[in-house]
């Protein structure tokens, strides 16, 4: 590896990347710190917050998607049944819990090789995919957090496969 390539790869930033993703996007974002940035965009049913952050030693980019949906239910089981049962769908990624603020949040975590082909095209569709995630599932967890709706009778409207139109 000659000497340029050496310094890019220990010196490159994902951050960057995302930063320059929001920015051609006319989104507001905050960079936080060199390594992390955070950005508000509009969903479907609500606002979301999708953060982003590089861990260098691990080669690690971490992002998550969360949902504004505070919970009001006592009964943490149903909140930790709908996670178990929304993550058995799920290809990428996984939805969690953010106790300290009683809401859900999408999340997934990529390596970053030296060799990383299409790397914005990568992030781009991961965001894709978080957001299109946190859309589908808002009315679920909306219920269930809000309401104390059973989980799987919360789900029960995406057991139904369409076949055929209208």
């Amino acid at each position: 590896m000659n000497l340029a390539k050496k310094y890019v790869a220990e010196y490159y930033n994902p951050i960057d990347t995302v930063e320059n993703i929001f920015s051609t996007q006319a989104y507001q974002f905050d960079r936080r710190n060199l390594n992390e940035v955070a950005v508000e965009i509009q969903g479907k049913w609500n606002d979301m917050l999708l953060f982003f952050a590089w861990e260098e030693n691990m080669r690690c980019l971490h992002m998550s998607c969360l949902m504004n949906i505070e919970s009001t239910i006592e009964d943490r089981s149903k909140i930790f049944e709908l996670l178990a049962l929304v993550n058995t769908e799920l290809w990428v990624g996984h939805f969690s819990y953010w106790t300290e603020q009683k809401m859900p949040v999408f999340k997934h975590s990529m390596i970053v090789s030296d060799a990383e082909n299409e790397f914005e095209g990568k992030i781009s569709q991961l965001i894709d995919i978080a957001v299109k995630e946190c859309e589908r599932m808002y009315p679920i967890f909306n219920v269930v957090l809000t309401k104390g709706m059973d989980p799987k009778q919360a789900l029960y409207p995406f057991e139904f496969e369409t076949v055929g139109r209208a």
